[in-house]
């Protein structure tokens, strides 16, 4: 039990370009304190330009560098059994007429969306039933229900997506950050799986 060190490696980390990764960057570490420092700063890769923005190591290659600094102690490694690398590119600047130009075509999109849904279900109609209910009268345009339903659709959208510009109303997810969650855990186990099928293709070739 001394001499077991148990590791975790993380899901996914970032990194800088040409930047080194240490253990303790891409796993948690529970071992004896006089070793505990030296596995924390054990270097595992160096970001070199040949690198794509994405890596994969492995918890076997660390727990082969560990073992073979450390070779009186035993490893277990709990969790997930690989950790993805994103190196992270500097992009360029967003010039502002291409994002006014996506803003606009976003705005009409979704404008033309809702007015088709609104046609589609004659909410136009329904609107007028329910003023004729509730006035006893007919009116081709009711705005006292068309406005105040309008301001409604805007707040519901706001209330949906749990967030007003960058400031989160709640700290449950909205729907959109859970399907965005879900896509990076796919996205993650695609790289993993094609990584490893790399890996074995050159293990085969060599």
């Amino acid at each position: 039990m001394e001499n077991t060190v148990y590791i975790r490696m993380r899901n996914r980390v970032q990194v800088n370009p040409t930047e080194s990764v240490f253990l303790k960057d891409i796993a948690q570490i529970i071992s004896r304190e006089e070793i505990h420092s030296k596995l924390e700063k054990l270097p595992v890769h160096r970001v070199t330009p040949e690198d794509n923005n994405i890596i994969i190591i492995d918890v076997m290659v660390v727990i082969g560098m560990i073992t073979r600094f450390f070779p009186n102690v035993e490893v277990q490694a709990v969790g997930p059994t690989q950790t993805i690398i994103e190196v992270i590119i500097k992009k360029k600047p967003v010039s502002i007429s291409l994002f006014l130009m996506v803003w606009f075509l976003l705005f009409i999109g979704s404008a033309i969306t809702i007015m088709n849904f609104h046609e589609d279900v004659s909410m136009r109609a329904v609107h007028q039933r329910i003023y004729t209910i509730i006035t006893g009268k007919q009116e081709s345009k009711p705005l006292l229900l068309q406005i105040p339903y309008s301001f409604g659709l805007g707040l519901g959208m706001i209330l949906f997506f749990n967030h007003f510009f960058k400031k989160r109303i709640n700290e449950e997810p909205s729907p959109l950050e859970v399907e965005m969650f879900k896509y990076q855990q796919s996205l993650d186990q695609y790289v993993i799986i094609n990584e490893n099928k790399e890996s074995m293709k050159r293990l085969d070739d060599d």
